[in-house]
């Protein structure tokens, strides 16, 4: 037997931060050690932090990587353990992204990054150079500094991997898995049997299962040892890296960290018989004669053993099952654990939030009481920075700390209900017992003063006084007037932030937390620099039906009861009067459902379509209940509004990531803000199949006689399968 300790981690680094990431690195090296592992890996560019973007092509970034990877090296960290560092490298004049494999004081070999990640969040062609030659190892001269320090001048830098006395090892890093022809397939048949990943892995809901059937397939089929380690925590943008650190062999789970935590270090460990790999290949007929002509990869010897004889003081770890997340526990705990890494890191002294008492700024409520949550349940599970953290954020004395949720999110936790004449009762209340539940310092404010001011200032400077639509005024009226409550809202929850500390005797400024969701964002129904005009959004990128599946979980399992009544209510933004014939309603405002916008947006990014290729999926999606005209009205619709309001997605507030459809135009979305809203090619394109889908069901219904056959025949659209009207169906 050839038995093999490995351990993989999740890091909670910071872009940016070298004494903080150094810390963990160490930390996470010593824990390995101590547990008597022989190889250690860790996330991805983890010596500076994965997100640092254009930081990287500042020279002191790479140089200051180099200093910490002296440190490393000069120390005993790596004394006995092969150790995998990820950071970025200049050769020649091109700049890599890379893996550094270090043993005993030494560099063995820098593995570059042969495919980078370049779509969605990614943009790693704008800092790096992807490694293109596969034939051989080049010479690369380390850093006179480096070089002076470690005696040694130059390492093995390139594709290969590292031969051992006793097994084969080699780096793949992150998007290198995903690709259509990953280095893993042709390393195995080389005889590589530990394959080390180094990522940088964002939380999308939904996602881990991907990423896991990864894992597994790229061991069941041809054998090995896959390790997994990833970054875990906000390292400063919009993204929570979401951890699952894992450990596969043979195309099973044996060892897997968690995806969402607190800590800055976790270490998961696993205990492997490598024969079992050699036993597996020698078994599969097709990968012998697939070996025996594989093309050679290049390689670099040390002579050392990585593992040891057979020992029954050493267990090995049995396959497991992988654990998942339901979407609602994701959204209960991936933007709590963004909070709070940007809570402990921006020097803020808590959160205020502008708390309606409708579904959105509620889930935002129960996100940061599910934030406190899990702050006291680390502190009592022994967690000593998360407790430094929380004394000092909470301002807590004479050797007090947090040990209940809702008297923590007291000293940390502003809510506050900025009501009108247009609020109703029931909101009020609702937004009363919700902060009562969560335990958030709760005021209740009256913004018709400041409004009133603001329209008799109007009418002094106009002579004229605006009215709401119910009270005979214009639509432009009816706008203008919900726009100076939004906007006053914003301002006063700002200066309450900025105040209410003092008010109260503590230190620092709040965070404003923004409560709009994706879809909102989507289809630009929020004012400009209104309440969803915020410092961090921790629902921005969610959809209304997931918030409102999650308000429904959270309700039982946060224990704020109070959810299950606010989601059951109509979405409303009671900026208009209430009569006893009219009261307003987001979806009747929008002119479509929430569920119709999630279809959109899925189709909008998701699948790329335009206006004509979205019309004719929703004509197979919706056609048993929809003639095509109706559809291209409501397609046509969609992008009338997307169009006329993307502008407004310049300005939202940075918001946590977690939908594949998100409209962010920061770094997800890049699309222009300017459009022809009339969209004139395009709507006439859909016109003219619309007036050709008309003629073909009526040639077709003299055809068949009278017959009822629901089809379209545009020349290749098809039968309208039945059951096909589900506005969800397929996306």
């Amino acid at each position: 037997m050839r038995l093999l300790k490995v351990a993989t981690c999740n890091l909670n680094q910071w872009a940016m931060d070298f004494d903080c990431n150094l810390s963990n690195i160490k930390q996470s090296v010593a824990e390995a050690k101590a547990a008597g592992a022989m190889i250690r890996l860790g996330p991805e560019l983890e010596i500076t932090g994965y997100g640092c973007e254009d930081h990287f092509l500042e020279l002191d970034t790479v140089a200051h990587a180099w200093e910490c990877l002296k440190e490393l090296l000069l120390g005993d960290w790596t004394d006995g353990i092969l150790c995998s560092f990820g950071m970025p490298v200049i050769k020649d004049s091109e700049r890599y992204n890379c893996q550094v494999l270090c043993l005993n004081r030494k560099i063995i070999m820098i593995r570059p990054k042969m495919w980078l990640a370049n779509d969605g969040n990614y943009r790693e062609l704008r800092w790096f150079t992807a490694w293109k030659s596969k034939d051989h190892l080049e010479d690369f001269h380390l850093p006179s500094e480096v070089s002076d320090a470690l005696s040694q001048t130059t390492v093995p830098f390139g594709y290969g991997y590292v031969q051992f006395l006793d097994t084969a090892v080699a780096a793949e890093v992150c998007e290198e898995l995903f690709t259509p022809q990953p280095p893993h397939a042709e390393l195995a048949l080389n005889g590589v049997e530990v394959f080390m990943n180094a990522s940088g892995s964002h939380h999308q809901l939904r996602k881990l299962d991907l990423r896991n059937r990864a894992f597994i397939s790229a061991t069941h089929t041809r054998g090995g040892v896959y390790m997994y380690s990833n970054h875990q925590g906000c390292d400063g943008g919009r993204l929570y890296y979401d951890g699952c650190s894992c450990v596969v062999v043979n195309g099973d789970m044996v060892a897997q960290g968690s995806q969402f935590s607190l800590k800055d270090v976790e270490m998961v460990f696993a205990q492997i018989d490598l024969d079992a790999v050699a036993s597996l290949r020698s078994s599969i007929s097709s990968f012998q004669e697939q070996a025996s002509c594989k093309a050679k990869v290049s390689k670099v010897f040390v002579p050392y053993k990585l593992c040891q004889p057979f020992n029954l003081l050493m267990s090995l770890s049995s396959p497991l099952k992988i654990r998942y997340h339901s979407p609602e526990e994701e959204i209960a705990l991936g933007p709590a654990c963004w909070l709070w890494d940007y809570l402990r890191r921006s020097g803020a002294s808590g959160f205020l939030l502008p708390l309606s008492g409708g579904a959105d700024s509620s889930s935002v409520a129960a996100i940061v009481g599910s934030m406190c949550q899990l702050v006291v349940k680390e502190i009592a599970n022994g967690d000593k920075q998360i407790k430094a953290d929380a004394i000092r954020i909470g301002h807590y004395t004479d050797g007090q700390f947090p040990t209940d949720s809702k008297e923590f999110a007291k000293r940390i936790f502003y809510t506050v209900f900025m009501g009108s004449e247009n609020s109703s009762e029931a909101t009020t209340t609702r937004a009363k017992v919700l902060a009562d539940e969560v335990g958030s310092w709760h005021l209740n404010v009256s913004i018709d003063g400041v409004v009133s001011s603001l329209i008799s200032l109007f009418q002094t400077l106009t002579g004229k006084r605006p009215r709401y639509k119910v009270d005979g005024g214009s639509n432009i009226e009816n706008l203008g007037l919900q726009n100076i409550q939004a906007r006053v809202r914003m301002v006063l929850a700002f200066m309450l932030a900025s105040l209410l500390p003092w008010v109260h005797n503590k230190p620092g400024f709040y965070l404003v937390l923004g409560s709009s969701n994706v879809d909102e964002g989507l289809r630009g129904y929020l004012t400009k620099y209104d309440c969803s005009s915020a410092d961090i959004n921790p629902i921005g990128s969610i959809s209304k039906m997931d918030l409102r599946t999650f308000l429904k979980w959270a309700a039982i399992h946060l224990g704020y009861s109070s959810l299950a009544e606010i989601e059951a209510a109509p979405p409303t933004a009671e900026l208009e009067p209430i009569r006893a014939n009219y009261s307003q309603l987001d979806e009747v405002d929008m002119g479509m459902t929430y569920e119709e916008l999630s279809v959109y947006g899925r189709l909008r990014k998701i699948f790329r379509c335009g206006p004509l290729s979205m019309f004719k999926n929703l004509c197979y999606k919706w056609g048993t209940k929809l003639t095509p005209a109706e559809v291209a009205d409501k397609v046509k619709y969609f992008f009338k509004y997307y169009s006329i309001n993307r502008h407004k997605m310049t300005v939202m507030t940075p918001s946590y990531h977690a939908e594949s459809y998100s409209p962010e135009d920061n770094r997800f979305d890049l699309r222009q803000f300017l459009y022809n809203v009339r969209w004139p090619y395009q709507f006439r394109k859909i016109d003219e199949l619309v007036n050709e889908l008309d003629g073909d069901k009526v040639a077709l219904t003299k055809l068949t006689d009278g017959e009822n056959v629901n089809v379209t025949a545009d020349g290749g659209m098809g039968v309208v399968a039945a059951g096909s009207g589900d506005p969800r169906a397929g996306f």
